[in-house]
């Protein structure tokens, strides 16, 4: 990755409440039922708000916005903050343990906002202290194993953008990928066995999975779109991602039309979900329903 494109990744990928925050925007919180494609609206606000998660209890989403996170009701209603102490310059990577009492944010450490230094911490889901996990950054949240245990992530390191591992509780972390060219985007299957994420190791943003000790990485898209940000469902049938459809090479840019298009994990075939006007901000982290009937995402309309 050349200087240039690795300064314009940083300031799109770690810190995209900076670089969507002069742009105003529409941002409305939706579900799409899998079945039929049915979208219902849930929350709507003309600020900058991204990046929904689904609680395992199937009663909130939580997004963030400005830094902060935030919980919005499955039904509908206003947006209620949540105490994450010093994390207040929280970017679009953040999620939520498998048992449902954690919080997990990547929070930028440095006091210049022109510096992106995101580093992870765990917090009760609640609200409460945030705990460092990650001694190195910068590093970006994305996966939490089924089991309890371990955190998947992207990091620069030495230049380079790769897959990472972690313990929960913080420790030496696990480089998980080498390829040259971006590796982002890492997260479990629900059965623990596979990770699944986007690579540019091909010059061709691309949907790929590895074994979970990141072995046997294996190309899993081979199209003409960039393809980002594969989720797989809880009941491990399918994957949802967002696909650009012009090429963006490395980057993933808000403000785009996009798709999102669903893999069956049976056979491999692909279906066209949504089209919308995304990207940055839509779908970046886990949102599936808990029953893996719905996935919840931002559009964004231009003010």
């Amino acid at each position: 990755m050349n200087t240039k494109t690795l300064l314009y990744f940083l300031i799109i990928l770690s810190f995209s409440l900076k670089s969507q925050s002069q742009v105003k925007v529409e941002s409305t919180l939706e579900t799409v039922t899998i079945e039929n494609g049915k979208r219902t609206i849930i929350h709507s606000e003309k600020f900058l708000f991204e990046a929904p998660n689904w609680t395992p209890d199937g009663n909130y989403f939580i997004i963030n916005s400005e830094g902060k996170l935030y919980k919005v009701p499955v039904t509908g209603g206003g947006m209620e903050l949540i105490n994450t102490g010093l994390a207040i310059k929280c970017n679009n990577d953040h999620g939520i343990s498998p048992d449902g009492t954690m919080l997990v944010v990547s929070h930028n450490d440095s006091k210049n906002p022109e510096v992106h230094n995101s580093s992870i911490y765990t917090l009760p889901i609640n609200g409460g202290i945030p705990k460092l996990i990650t001694e190195k950054s910068p590093s970006y949240w994305h996966g939490w194993s089924p089991d309890g245990k371990t955190l998947v992530y992207c990091a620069e390191r030495n230049g380079e953008y790769d897959v990472y591992s972690i313990p929960v509780e913080g420790g030496e972390e696990k480089r998980m990928t080498s390829a040259k060219g971006l590796d982002d985007g890492p997260e479990y299957s629900p059965d623990g066995k596979y990770i699944y994420f986007n690579s540019f190791r091909t010059g061709k943003m691309q949907i790929w999975k590895m074994e979970a000790d990141g072995s046997n990485q294996e190309q899993i898209t081979t199209d003409k779109y960039s393809n980002w940000f594969a989720h797989p469902s809880p009941d491990g049938n399918w994957i949802i991602f967002i696909s650009y459809i012009e090429d963006q090479g490395s980057q993933h840019p808000a403000n785009k039309d996009v798709m999102l298009r669903l893999m069956s994990l049976k056979d491999g075939k692909i279906t066209e979900l949504v089209k919308l006007f995304g990207g940055q901000g839509t779908i970046n982290v886990p949102s599936w329903s808990p029953d893996s009937k719905q996935v919840a995402f931002v559009s964004y309309k231009l003010l």
